[in-house]
C-alpha cells in the first residue's frame, strides 16, 4: 500500500476529559460565539502568535468571524506565523471587543502584559475567556482555562480544537508545532513533559515539515541579532558564589548594533550553560523601564522573585519590570535571588569579569 500524502493523512485526534469545568466552560462559550476577538500578550512570542494564527484560523474554517490583535510590534521572526493576517493595533481593541460575542486572550492573564487595554478589557469582562499555562493571574475574564501543567498555550489550544471538533489545516498545525516548539526551547526545557511530546507527535503525524519549521525558527537571525548577542554575553557577570548570573543589553548596545529589544530572545538562557549557575537573568534597557528576564535550572522559583517586582510567569522561566536604573534594578534581583538560594550576603561577589567570582 503506497503512503499516505500528508493531507490524507488521519485527523488529529480528540482530546476529552469532562471533569475539567474551565475547559468545558471556555469550549462552551467558543462554541456558542460568532465573532472573536482573540489576543496575546506585549512582546509577543512564539508560543501566543502560533496559537493565534491556528486557533483564528480554525475558527474561521467553521463560519466564524475573527479578529485579531496584537498588543505591540509583531517580531520579525514569528512574522511567518500570522502570513495573511492583518492583525488590529491596540487602539482598536474597545470597538473590535464590543462588537465580538468572546474576547480570547491566549498566553496571559496578566494586566501588566496587556498594556493600555485595562480599561477596555474590564468594560467588556463579561465576554472575555483566557487560555493560558502561567501561574501569575489577574481576574481578567469571566472564564479562565489555566494549565500551569501545560507546556505551551499550543498544546492547549490543539486540545480545545480537539474537542470543539474544529480543524487544523497545514497552516494551523505549523503554528501549533511552532508554538509548543518555541516555548520548550525545540523540546529541551524542563516543561517538555509527556503532553507536550504526545501533542508535537500527533502535528508530526498530521504532516507538519518539521525542518521547515526549524529553519524559520532559529536558523533565519538578522547578523544583528548575534552582534548584540556577542555584546550580551561580554557583560556577563556571576554572583553568589557563580550560583547567578546576570547579562545586560544596554540602550547603547541596541543604538550600536542595530538589533531590537525582541532579538533578545532566549540570550537569558545561555548562562545556563555554566555548569555552577541556578539563575540566569538578562537586564535589558528601554526607553523609560528596564525589563528582566529570569531562568532557572531546578532550585530557584524565578516566578517567586518576579513577583516581588511586580512581574512573574513560570517556575523556571519569569520576568519583571522596572522603571529605575538596570545596575540598581539588578542588585535587587541579585539579592532576591540570593535569598531564595538561602545564601547570606557575604556569599555575595560581584566580579568585574566572570572569571573573577568566587
Amino acid at each position: 500500500m503506497c503512503e499516505k500524502s500528508a493531507n490524507e493523512r488521519s485527523p488529529i485526534p480528540l482530546y476529552r476529559d469532562w471533569s475539567l469545568d474551565p475547559f468545558r466552560e471556555v469550549a462552551a462559550r467558543l462554541a456558542a460565539a460568532h465573532r472573536l476577538l482573540i489576543v496575546t500578550h506585549a512582546r509577543p512570542d512564539g508560543d501566543g502568535l502560533g496559537a493565534m494564527a491556528a486557533l483564528a484560523r480554525a475558527a474561521r474554517a467553521v463560519g466564524k468571524t475573527v479578529d485579531v490583535l496584537v498588543p505591540d510590534r509583531l517580531p520579525a521572526r514569528f512574522a511567518f506565523l500570522l502570513a495573511g493576517e492583518t492583525p488590529a493595533p491596540p487602539e482598536r481593541f474597545g470597538e473590535l471587543a464590543a462588537a465580538a460575542d468572546a474576547v480570547v486572550i491566549l498566553d496571559t492573564a496578566s494586566l501588566g502584559q496587556l498594556d493600555g487595554l485595562e480599561a477596555p478589557l474590564a468594560a467588556n469582562r463579561d465576554k472575555a475567556v483566557v487560555i493560558d499555562h502561567h501561574r501569575t493571574a489577574d481576574d481578567v475574564a469571566a472564564a479562565a482555562w489555566v494549565d500551569p501543567d501545560a507546556a505551551a498555550v499550543g498544546v492547549m489550544v490543539l486540545r480545545l480544537l480537539g474537542e470543539l471538533g474544529w480543524p487544523a489545516d497545514r497552516t494551523a498545525r505549523e503554528a501549533l508545532l511552532a508554538a509548543i516548539a518555541y516555548d520548550t526551547g525545540w523540546l529541551q526545557f524542563t516543561n517538555t513533559n509527556a503532553a507536550c511530546l504526545r501533542a508535537a507527535a500527533d502535528l508530526l503525524d498530521a504532516g507538519v515539515d518539521k525542518d521547515a519549521l526549524y529553519r524559520r525558527l532559529y536558523q533565519s537571525d538578522r547578523p544583528q541579532r548575534l552582534q548584540l548577542m556577542q555584546r550580551a554575553l561580554g557583560s556577563l557577570r556571576l554572583h553568589c558564589s557563580g550560583r547567578v548570573a546576570t547579562m545586560a543589553a544596554r540602550l547603547a548596545d541596541f543604538a550600536e548594533t542595530h538589533a531590537t529589544p525582541e532579538e533578545t530572545d532566549n540570550f537569558a538562557n545561555e548562562a545556563l550553560r555554566i555548569a555552577t549557575v541556578d539563575v540566569a537573568m538578562l537586564l535589558i534597557e528601554e526607553p523609560g523601564q528596564v525589563r528582566a528576564s529570569l531562568r532557572s535550572k531546578a532550585l530557584v522559583d524565578v516566578a517567586a522573585v518576579a513577583r516581588r517586582f511586580g512581574g512573574g510567569g513560570h517556575t523556571r522561566a519569569a520576568g519583571a519590570r522596572s522603571g529605575q536604573d538596570l545596575d540598581a534594578f539588578q542588585r535587587q534581583i541579585v539579592q532576591a535571588c540570593r535569598e531564595q538560594l538561602g545564601l547570606t550576603a557575604a556569599t555575595q561577589t560581584n566580579g568585574s569579569s566572570a572569571g573573577d567570582c568566587g
